[in-house]
């Protein structure tokens, strides 16, 4: 079961929030006024999640958001954006947000957006101790074209980037959503050839169409090429599709936050936001992106005295 904070002055959007979570399973909402409140509510209790306003009386969303960075930097935040706050928004997402969704396309996209940050947001800390202490690692993928592989792959690829020393707790999710909307434009607009302006336009179209191309050849037996280069300095990850390709020049600014209202080019904000390098081939069928290790992380952390290391059973 996963409790998620709605944080929203006005009750309407709080409850219209809340009403499209309470339809899918295993969520149970919590509610604050502002981010003021949704502190001192998570004092008493932590929640899995927080979806936040941007405009709120006593702290706002960016403000939530810097302070939920330093003091709860595992729980993801979602952001909740109105026209007119879009410049505070693309603040938020540098300084720690996970994702966001424009709130005239709440019903469409809200319940898919807090599954897909719930999907990477997952912790595996077993081998901690001993990824922290490998030098270098390289991995190379060629998946179909089966969103449950993708999924199983960027966690892996997250995983790996979080427990080599690359990112901590809070950007291990924000990479996992940056490879996956990655991996998701290779799917649905390189392997498939579905227009994210028909998604605009039209997104129940936009997912039938998806639909029936997985089962028409040729789109049918593409693939997605991945590779990851892994050192405990940085983190270089390629994807790449067998389509044909597209013009990048045609997208809208992904880093403009006059763009952030719309469907066509979500993707690409997320990734130039939350990595610190995004690059394309000149055919536009390939993307790499580069995550480079903050200061503050320890590359080794002390060892464990409480046990002894270097023995095998």
């Amino acid at each position: 079961m996963h409790t998620v904070l709605i944080v929203d002055d006005s009750s309407i959007d709080r409850l219209r929030a809340g009403g499209l979570l309470n339809k899918s399973e295993g969520i149970t909402i919590e509610y604050a006024t502002d981010g003021k409140d949704a502190l001192e509510k998570m004092e008493l209790h932590i929640p899995d999640m927080v979806i936040t306003d941007m405009d709120m009386p006593e702290m706002n969303g960016l403000e939530l958001v810097a302070r939920m960075r330093k003091m709860y930097p595992v729980v993801p935040v979602v952001l909740m954006t109105a026209r007119g706050s879009e410049d505070l928004a693309v603040l938020a997402l540098k300084a720690g947000a996970s994702s966001y969704v424009p709130k005239r396309l709440l019903s469409g996209q809200l319940a898919q957006t807090v599954r897909q940050v719930f999907s990477v947001a997952r912790e595996d800390r077993g081998r901690l101790r001993l990824m922290r202490r490998l030098c270098e690692k390289n991995v190379s993928f060629v998946i179909e074209n089966d969103p449950e592989l993708m999924a199983s792959l960027v966690h892996f690829l997250q995983d790996t980037a979080a427990t080599m020393g690359v990112c901590d707790d809070a950007d291990r999710v924000r990479t996992g959503v940056a490879l996956q909307e990655a991996m998701t434009n290779a799917y649905y607009h390189g392997n498939l050839e579905v227009s994210s302006t028909l998604r605009e336009e039209d997104h129940r179209q936009f997912y039938e169409l998806a639909k029936q191309r997985s089962e028409q050849l040729p789109y049918s037996q593409r693939h997605i090429h991945v590779s990851a280069s892994y050192t405990n300095r940085e983190a270089v990850f390629t994807i790449r599709d067998e389509g044909p390709g597209f013009d990048r020049s045609s997208l809208p600014d992904p880093t403009e936050p006059a763009n952030l209202e719309r469907a066509c080019g979500r993707g690409l904000l997320l990734m130039h936001t939350f990595m610190d390098e995004v690059h394309y081939n000149d055919r536009g069928n390939q993307v790499t992106m580069i995550k480079r290790r903050k200061h503050s992380i320890p590359i080794s952390p002390e060892p464990d005295t409480s046990e002894p290391e270097g023995h095998a059973s």
